[in-house]
């Protein structure tokens, strides 16, 4: 009866150690194209194109009328939304880079500046409605885009500490999704944008109503108020339920920023330069830009 010996050479390992490589959706994101999912992408790139398109049909007539008037506020608002607009635009047709070995840096870098653009057009607006009378409307351009730039440039050198500094994968879905500095960087940031626009809706129910500037006193001005207030908000619970672990908050988490930046520069331009753009020569004197006129922004500019 003969058997047989296995001989295992000690020399040789018995298995071949080869790296594993981790897909970037091991959370259970569907990764194709995007780390979130197809659908996501479609929507952000539909609307990005949408609104880009609409601001193309319109420039020529908007930019007559903004030479026209000679506005030195709207025609940077103009330009920044234009800005902020191509960005997000770009953004939103590259998500994939977010799951493409390589990408990593140009992601970050593109992620970085067009959050930083947006955040400043937003925070620009408010500074700009909520500010006291000045002599000129370029004293308040200037001091508008003073207190939004010290802003944004303190956010951006956090996300870039962050991201650069620490490794944390602030601009990618799938991955650090049980990272606490990941989630407690977004939890200040929209607790912060949930508290400024919570305080403003305090303030126009309350008896010191009357203290508010009257550029601030446009009905579309609070609805607009109240929707960055809902939209902050829910992003502000998601971001404390996927700290947490939570597979539910990753995905409202997602939801909210698809639809930031799908909504908002559209939003912002419905709210505030539609009326300017629409109305004809001889009625751009308006219920809404007299009150503008009466806080004394546009003064200098119209003259």
């Amino acid at each position: 009866m003969s058997t047989t010996s296995l001989q295992i050479n000690p020399e040789s390992p018995p298995f071949s150690l080869q790296p594993v490589l981790i897909p970037a959706n091991a959370d259970g994101h569907d990764g194709s194209p995007g780390c979130h999912g197809v659908w996501f992408d479609v929507v952000l790139v539909v609307a990005s194109v949408v609104f880009l398109g609409y601001l193309s049909i319109h420039a020529k007539k908007n930019l007559k009328k903004l030479y026209n008037r000679g506005s030195y506020i709207l025609i940077s608002y103009y330009a920044l939304l234009w800005f902020a607009t191509l960005l997000n635009l770009t953004w939103s047709s590259l998500q994939t880079w977010q799951c493409s070995p390589g990408k990593e840096v140009a992601w970050n870098l593109l992620s970085l500046f067009t959050t930083s653009g947006m955040l400043c057009l937003e925070i620009s607006l408010l500074a700009f409605l909520l500010q006291e009378d000045y002599t000129s409307g370029l004293d308040a351009l200037a001091h508008n885009f003073m207190v939004s730039g010290i802003i944004v440039g303190v956010d951006m050198l956090l996300k870039v500490i962050y991201v650069f500094g620490f490794g944390v994968p602030l601009f990618v879905d799938g991955v650090g999704t049980t990272s606490k500095l990941k989630w407690s960087l977004w939890i200040i940031h929209k607790l912060l944008l949930t508290a400024v626009y919570g305080f403003i809706l305090f303030v126009h129910f309350s008896k010191w109503r009357a203290r508010l500037p009257p550029s601030a006193a446009r009905p579309g001005f609070y609805n607009y108020i109240v929707i960055m207030f809902v939209i902050n908000a829910v992003a502000l619970f998601a971001c404390g339920l996927a700290g947490l672990g939570a597979g539910f908050g990753i995905w409202l988490y997602n939801l909210t920023v698809t639809c930031y930046h799908s909504l908002y520069l559209p939003l912002l331009y419905v709210t505030f330069l539609a009326d300017f753009f629409q109305e004809d020569d001889f009625l751009l004197e308006n219920a809404y830009y007299s009150e503008m006129k009466d806080a004394g922004f546009f003064d200098a500019d119209w003259d």
